[in-house]
């Protein structure tokens, strides 16, 4: 049902990965970029795999995680073990910093982080972090990065509770969805951030939703991407490695990064 090419990306001889390739994102202007582990952290496609440009110097990032262009084109990124998400704009200027580098908090912290993996922005610009790793909890600020709330924030497997959160998304009625990656489960919460329910899928990788709220949520242990809708699976794409990252295309592509093999994919559909 689907073709993948692993081979789609056209490394540059002098530009080899060198690192994990933690994750990848369409950049809605047709080229896909690449988040490296090692400099230039970005890399740059075409949509047909050719090289275009790298960025990215050595004082930006001590572990790259998630990356994300959101509806207007910004940037966003999360560095897990200096504890911060950035914004940049197409120029790659930082615009707006949450977390404070280096400097780790815990669950109940209003602006620390400890090891966040991802980010999701809202239809207003509200921003949604999944800080995970150490902590248990989503954490909504608004477009401007004042707190809002906590989401979850306790340790566990009961409902309501997460384990090691490792994705986030928002579906079309603002519920938040999480990867609770430990306990193998989707955990969705109202717009207000109140525990609904739990969705019976491995979730430790990335996660993306569509417009009408397929989700798109890929595991590194199962080497696999499971398409969910309304919590029942629709779908599954199987053999890719260690899929960490995964995004779609406006043309209805999927690319996933294998970020142990070193390996980037684009997925389409067989026609």
């Amino acid at each position: 049902k689907y073709v993948v090419d692993k081979q789609w990306a056209q490394v540059p001889a002098d530009l080899p990965w060198n690192s994990s390739t933690t994750n990848i994102a369409p950049d809605g202007k047709g080229n896909v970029v690449v988040f490296v582990r090692a400099m230039p952290f970005f890399r740059a496609f075409t949509r047909e795999g050719k090289f275009v440009k790298s960025w990215g110097d050595a004082s930006l990032f001590t572990e790259p995680h998630s990356l994300l262009y959101d509806r207007e084109g910004f940037l966003w990124t999360t560095d897990a073990n200096a504890h911060v998400v950035y914004k940049f704009n197409a120029d790659g200027k930082v615009l707006l910093t949450l977390g404070k580098k280096g400097m780790a908090g815990d669950n109940a912290s209003q602006e620390l982080f400890n090891r966040p993996n991802a980010v999701a922005i809202a239809t207003n610009r509200d921003i949604y972090v999944s800080d995970g790793y150490n902590n248990s909890r989503v954490v909504h600020f608004s477009k401007e990065g004042k707190f809002i709330r906590i989401i979850g924030g306790t340790k566990g497997a009961e409902p309501g509770q997460l384990q090691l959160p490792h994705g986030v998304v928002l579906d079309s009625q603002g519920r938040i969805l999480v990867g609770d990656s430990d306990n193998k489960r989707i955990a969705v919460f109202n717009k207000d951030g109140k525990f609904v329910e739990n969705w019976p899928f491995a979730s430790r990788g990335g996660m993306v939703i569509t417009s009408d709220d397929t989700l798109y949520v890929s595991d590194v242990n199962a080497g696999s991407i499971s398409l969910v809708k309304n919590g029942k699976l629709v779908d599954t794409i199987p053999g890719l490695g260690r899929p960490q990252g995964i995004s779609l295309d406006s043309d209805g592509a999927i690319y996933a990064s294998d970020s142990t093999n070193r390996v980037v994919m684009k997925i389409t559909p067989k026609k």
